[in-house]
């Protein structure tokens, strides 16, 4: 660090100093040298004109380090002063709020002054990064003049896009590089990317402060003993320490995009997360996106991703819903109405209209968290004042100081345009084993539960108060509670926190609820939560797939209002009853909704339109070839036998839950694939039916890489489906599996029979049964990594430059791709 243009830092602290404390400051103070070459005067020793008849005076322990922060402003430092400022923050912060929660009185204990000085090397660590980051933007950004017309997504992707592409915005069918602002990962998908980075040798990430790790998926109080689990969270802490995070939340802090949204998510960003629900966060307005584990590995190291700009579709929200109707009713009426893996297969959903202004960002949330279940790679709300209050209220400036209002073009290009009249959403039920399989409760006939669950990333706050207050209804009309099990979760602790204060809490032990840890719980039922072999529950998750809460259980999903009027007999009942009776007063002051406060107009938010990268600084920097043709050559054949597998195949049937943490190789994963809902289909691969065919959205579901993993594992040279979910495709083509989209019916028609003999001609872009010939298309970029044995083999190669080389590759002409061909390739 060049320290010649820097002023020296000189503090007077005015107070005593114990010899730790000091030990402490100057450790602060070399690392403010260290990070950002501020110099600073030698502070004296322990005992150098200190009184020590005054040492047990000092009554605030951290003062020091606030006279630091003071002394940076003086010196026109404020970057580095906001930092320490924030440190400040979060060590004085309740425990349940994200901090630390040291005391303001008490001396700092020996572990507190470990948490303070990590704090203060991690976080000036990041001020430095952003700083470079910041000019490396300035450079190279400028605002689009004369652009086509864009969607919202668009326009977030255009803002994202690296320089090399189009200057004039972007259009569906685009394969663009971009820049990302948020990586998201669990405990569990981070122990998939962390295979991945120590794969490929990396020891730094592309930024310490923006990486989101939160233990939520299997980690318990209960079951953290265990050797699986507590290996889990040893790896999780491990990340800490050697990458500096600041955003590493611990475990069962929160289920990973509940105080993600609430915190953190702005409008306008563009984040990747190893979570199929990593969507939800385009309840305030920006583009989160789910994909695998080694793929948003990558990105963790480069600050890099790739995407073919998908289709979107509008859906416009039109009249009012009735009280007690939330975003969980409404996101299940529209897969009732439009049903999954359909309008919005491999797009992206688009919410606006005069509706969404009485949606919250909790109902956003719930509509947006099950676009993955809709079959949609991501959903999101045009912003309005609703999310951009939303972000004001946000107690740190830090998190609420970026936003990026966009809307989309009056002329956008939407494949297709929907309405929902929210008026017409009422209570419902989605019935094993499909979220589409939805029916009125008003309609549905008897259901008697073995159990209910009210919780999982899809149950927000407000749901848990509604729930609750229905609840109370219940309690106060002395209804029995008949035998069945019945548990919640809340969804991290700043809203176990608030909703004890506000009696919540009290209300479900009185309803004879059992409350576990923040965290996924029964919803993927990987961890202490698990329904049992041959019960049936009615939840309010997100998923109701075969075996999802438990092997052999039986799931059926709907919003937590009608789990908690079906609690008490645990039988499915209509909750509108229960709502009736509801103090609508009292749960707007519970839910912060002030009836009095009138919104404000569209016109108050200031809407912008998205810059550009235009500079090209060399030759790697250039834009993705989508020239299927450019690459021919004879070398890559697959001849196999097929085995035909169905339509709709999901991530947890290819790989079962409870395998994924205990398989560490790709042979362990596929020795489980399919076992229960296929379980010939290993022996069937074994034996020479390496090519499978598949129907309708295969891989749909988790965004587990593990599926494909397995896949490989068990020896299955190509996939060929009708059409794949989007995370799953991206898998295959990152961990180096051929996936194949054909969609011409008489294909499956030839193929329909198991051991049908095929061959495949990769480069030629043609399948041949017989004496029939199929053509099929693969983006280059595909072709540079599967050529690569997958992404990470291509980092190996590459480094942070992999997408620029792959990219810069996927347009040369046939005889250089020739020579970077690795003709070993076995297939």
């Amino acid at each position: 660090m060049d320290e010649s243009n820097n002023p020296t830092l000189s503090v007077s602290f005015g107070h005593c100093l114990m010899a730790a404390d000091i030990a402490l400051i100057r450790q602060c103070l070399e690392l403010l040298k260290y990070h950002s070459g501020i110099r600073y005067v030698e502070i004296p020793e322990a005992g150098d004109g200190y009184n020590n008849e005054l040492l047990a005076k000092n009554d605030e322990p951290l003062l020091a380090i606030r006279a630091i922060t003071s002394a940076l402003f003086a010196i026109g430092r404020p970057r580095e002063g906001e930092t320490l400022d924030h440190v400040l923050y979060l060590c004085s912060e309740d425990q349940e709020l994200g901090g630390y929660s040291i005391s303001s009185t008490q001396p700092l204990t020996d572990s507190e002054r470990e948490k303070v000085a990590f704090l203060v090397d991690s976080w000036l660590y990041a001020a430095a990064q952003e700083a470079a980051n910041q000019v490396a933007r300035t450079n190279s950004v400028t605002s689009i003049q004369m652009r086509q017309p864009m969607t919202l997504s668009e326009k977030i992707f255009a803002h994202h896009m690296l320089p090399g592409n189009s200057s004039t915005g972007v259009k569906s069918g685009d394969v663009i590089r971009v820049s990302v602002d948020w990586i998201l990962a669990s405990e569990v998908s981070w122990m998939g990317m962390l295979k991945t980075i120590n794969a490929v040798g990396a020891t730094k990430i592309w930024r310490n402060d923006r990486f989101w790790l939160a233990g939520d998926h299997i980690v318990d109080p209960r079951n953290k003993h265990l050797p699986k689990v507590k290996a889990l969270i040893e790896m999780s802490e491990q990340a800490q320490k050697d990458y500096k995070l600041t955003n590493y939340m611990g475990q069962n802090y929160t289920i990973m995009h509940t105080e993600f949204v609430h915190e953190r998510a702005q409008p306008g960003m563009l984040i990747v997360g190893s979570d199929s629900h990593t969507c939800s966060s385009g309840a305030v307005s920006c583009l989160g996106i789910g994909l695998g584990a080694a793929d948003v590995a990558m990105s963790l190291l480069t600050g890099i991703s790739w995407f073919k700009v998908p289709e979107c579709i509008e859906i416009q929200l039109l009249g009012k819903p009735e009280f007690g109707i939330g975003g969980k009713d409404v996101i299940l009426h529209i897969l009732g109405e439009l049903k999954k893996n359909t309008v919005a297969a491999n797009r992206i959903v688009e919410f606006c209209g005069p509706g969404i202004q009485y949606l919250s960002c909790d109902d956003r949330f719930a509509i947006c968290n099950m676009c993955t279940e809709f079959g949609a790679i991501t959903g999101l709300f045009v912003p309005d004042t609703t999310v951009r209050d939303y972000i004001d209220r946000r107690k740190r400036k830090l998190h609420k100081m970026a936003p990026l209002y966009f809307r989309p073009d009056d002329d956008a290009n939407y494949a297709e345009r929907f309405k929902i009249n929210l008026e017409e959403v009422q209570p419902y039920i989605a019935l094993y084993p499909s979220p589409d399989n939805v029916v009125p409760v008003s309609s549905c006939g008897p259901m008697c539960f073995d159990g209910v669950f009210i919780g999982a990333c899809t149950t927000t706050e407000e749901d848990l108060i509604l729930a609750a207050l229905v609840l109370r209804v219940g309690i106060q009309k002395n209804m029995p509670l008949k035998k069945g099990k019945r548990h919640v979760v809340f969804g991290s602790l700043p809203i176990t926190k608030r909703l004890r204060e506000l009696g919540i809490q009290d209300i479900y032990t009185q309803a004879g609820f059992d409350q576990s840890a923040p965290g996924c719980s029964f919803c993927v039922g990987m961890g202490a939560d698990r329904a049992a072999e041959g019960e049936t529950w009615l939840s309010s998750q997100n998923r109701n797939f075969k075996n999802r809460m438990g092997k052999g259980s039986f799931g059926n999903i709907s919003s937590a209002a009608v789990v908690a009027a079906s609690s008490f007999t645990m039988t499915l009942t209509n909750p509108t009853p229960f709502l009736q009776k509801v103090d609508k007063e009292v749960y707007k002051v519970l839910t912060r909704k002030n009836p009095s406060q009138k919104q404000r107009e569209l016109s108050g938010l200031i809407y912008t339109e998205p810059q550009i990268s235009t500079r090209c600084d060399g030759p790697g920097h250039v834009g993705i070839s989508n020239n299927s043709q450019a690459i021919v050559t004879p070398e890559w054949i697959i001849s196999s036998k097929v085995q035909n597998i169905g339509d709709f195949i999901d991530t947890d049937a290819i790989i079962p839950a409870e395998h994924i943490v205990g398989s560490e190789t790709d042979e362990g994963l596929g020795s489980h694939c399919l076992e229960h809902t296929h379980p010939e289909f290993r022996d069937a691969v074994k034996s020479g039916h390496q090519v499978v065919v598949a129907g309708e959205g295969f891989g749909c579901g988790s965004s587990r890489e593990d599926a494909p993993r397995a896949l490989i594992g068990i020896g299955v040279k190509c996939v060929i489906a009708k059409s794949f979910a989007f995370i799953y495709s991206r898998n295959q083509s990152t961990l180096g599996l051929l996936g194949i989209t054909i969609r011409d019916p008489s294909f499956y028609e030839t193929a329909a029979v198991d051991g049908t003999e095929i061959t495949i001609s990769v480069y030629k872009h043609e399948i041949i049964i017989g004496q029939r010939k199929w053509t099929f298309q693969l983006d280059n970029l595909e072709i540079m990594m599967l050529q690569n044995k997958g992404l990470a083999e291509a980092y190996k190669k590459f480094g942070k430059n992999v997408f620029d080389s792959l990219c810069e590759g996927s347009g040369n002409t046939t005889m250089e791709v020739e020579e970077q061909v690795d003709h070993s390739l076995e297939w």
